[in-house]
């Protein structure tokens, strides 16, 4: 195939003559001067962003003129610095998710942190590839990954990985769970080929989507999920788990991973993690833990009791961007065997072969724990958070958001048109609006327009459930910047805006 880049064949001189004197671009600035400058305008903003959060609305939608302008076409020439990043300036940095004004609380998601925010930069700066290599950046992953190992009751020799998020390190735990327990070698066999009998996975009904998800990407498909019930306190319950691994033993299916949960996503409920884990040893399954938010609880000393349990998982996933308060992405896949986790997933190809010397004298650590090949310095914002506040302050923050939790549950119930629909032992605050008098529907409508009118306002940003079958307002509070006056707004805005419903026609327009 012809190569237009390349001059015509001739003599080997005049090609490398051709070549050599052909012009070679970069993207460097051409005025790092100019470019200084530009930087610190650009972290000056960030930093006025990031220090005026709550004077601004929670959240306000993107108006249809920047939607309009965000739609161009594909820029092929340059265009100048100062005009792209005025573009930025009013077209996007007005208009994020707003998780990190204090009056955030929509489903579980964590704030950021100035020094995390700096963390990034440099991170960028560096642009390692921590698949593994002789390099610092591969070592503070191992360090960060040891201080997590500790901090949670994993043994010191236990083996771990850092990812974009609880959906990838959920999905590697139940991956090794698959590929260490099946019976069979699937790496190698693969399903379809290996499988004598049906793999079964066991959750229950509280437990995120992320099972569905996994077990579809992983070959065992819906159908190997079970979804056991729960009980008052929305915890799984062990007899009807019992009962279902062993009809499953009875007619040949292999019972492979049962799913307990730190923290579930609805209420903030957590399994019975020591019973659990007893059963999985008495039966042989692999345990997994979801602690997407939940496990860090176990830095409080106040709260630790409530996630006891985690140091007996055979895995353990979590997420930093959550009770951890970093920005996104940083979850975590903690294995209490290294050899299985490797066994699980290690692979390798001629020209990632470690040598002897230089700067890969030994096969890739990261790429051997997980799926990702390329990754980036996620550790760094972790080992400066730890490095700046230490891990007891990041346990006083998530019993801040607690006693948060306890507060505004006190509040709704000391409010006769309001009712809480569900305990509340963690951070997570599930309620209604009683709506003395209206028809079922009539009250859905009603807490469904009231939370919808909550957001829009900008005031606060909940989300919703179902609890019982009936609409819910959630609040789930992994917020280190609110404070109880906020949650006072939240609530007379919540009561102002359902009296002002309520003496309006709202009530008779919801009922058609």
């Amino acid at each position: 195939m012809e190569n237009n880049l390349l001059p015509a064949h001739g003599s080997e001189g005049s090609l490398l003559d051709s070549l050599a004197g052909a012009p070679e671009e970069s993207l460097d600035p051409t005025d790092w001067a100019a470019f200084r400058a530009f930087a610190h305008t650009a972290l000056d903003d960030a930093i006025d962003f990031m220090s005026t959060q709550s004077a601004r609305p929670v959240w306000r939608p993107v108006p249809a003129a920047v939607k309009a302008e965000l739609r161009t076409p594909v820029p092929l020439g340059p265009q100048p610095l100062s005009a792209v990043y005025d573009e930025f300036k009013r077209c996007v940095l007005p208009y994020p998710t707003g998780n990190g004004h204090p009056r955030f609380w929509g489903w579980v998601m964590g704030n950021g942190t100035p020094d995390a925010m700096v963390a990034e930069m440099l991170a960028a700066a560096m642009n390692p590839h921590v698949a593994g290599y002789d390099q610092s950046a591969a070592l503070v992953e191992q360090q960060v990954l040891r201080w997590l190992a500790e901090l949670l009751g994993f043994p010191a020799d236990s083996s771990g990985v850092l990812v974009g998020g609880g959906t990838e390190a959920n999905l590697l735990g139940l991956c090794a769970a698959r590929n260490t327990r099946a019976g069979f070698d699937v790496r190698a066999e693969g399903l379809q080929l290996g499988g004598q009998s049906e793999l079964i996975v066991y959750a229950s009904t509280e437990t995120h989507y992320w099972v569905d998800k996994s077990c579809e990407v992983l070959g065992l498909g819906r159908r190997a999920l079970r979804r056991l019930p729960c009980d008052a306190a929305f915890g799984m319950d062990l007899s009807a788990l019992r009962t279902a691994i062993h009809a499953d033993r009875k007619r040949g299916a292999r019972p492979l991973c049962v799913v307990g949960t730190a923290g579930t996503v609805n209420t903030g409920a957590t399994d019975a993690l020591e019973e659990l884990a007893a059963l999985c040893r008495e039966e042989g399954i692999w345990f997994h833990i979801d602690g997407a938010f939940g496990a860090l609880a176990a830095l409080s000393p106040a709260l630790r009791s409530q996630v006891r349990g985690l140091e007996h998982a055979d895995s353990l996933a979590f997420d930093l961007h959550k009770w951890g308060y970093l920005p996104y992405g940083v979850g975590c896949t903690l294995i209490r065997d290294a050899n299985v986790h490797s066994q699980a997933f290690a692979g390798g190809a001629s020209y990632i072969k470690s040598l002897a010397r230089g700067i890969m004298p030994e096969p890739f650590v990261f790429a051997n724990r997980g799926i990702e090949l390329s990754r980036s310095f996620r550790a760094l914002k972790v080992w400066m958070a730890l490095k700046i506040h230490g891990a007891a302050k990041w346990g006083r923050l998530i019993e801040q958001n607690v006693r948060q939790a306890q507060y505004l549950a006190a509040r709704i119930e000391r409010e006769p048109e309001l009712e809480l629909v569900a305990p509340v032992p963690l951070n997570i605050v599930c309620f209604r609006i009683r709506g003395q008098g209206l028809t079922d529907r009539q009250r859905e409508a009603l807490n469904e327009e009231v939370l919808l009118r909550i957001q829009e306002s900008g005031v606060a940003v909940p989300s919703s459930t179902r609890i019982g079958g009936e609409f819910a307002l959630r609040v789930a509070i992994t917020n280190h910047r609110s404070r109880r006056s906020d949650f006072d707004l939240f609530i007379d805005t919540v009561l102002e805006l359902t009296r002002a419903l309520r003496t309006s026609d709202f009530s008779a327009t919801a009922a058609h």
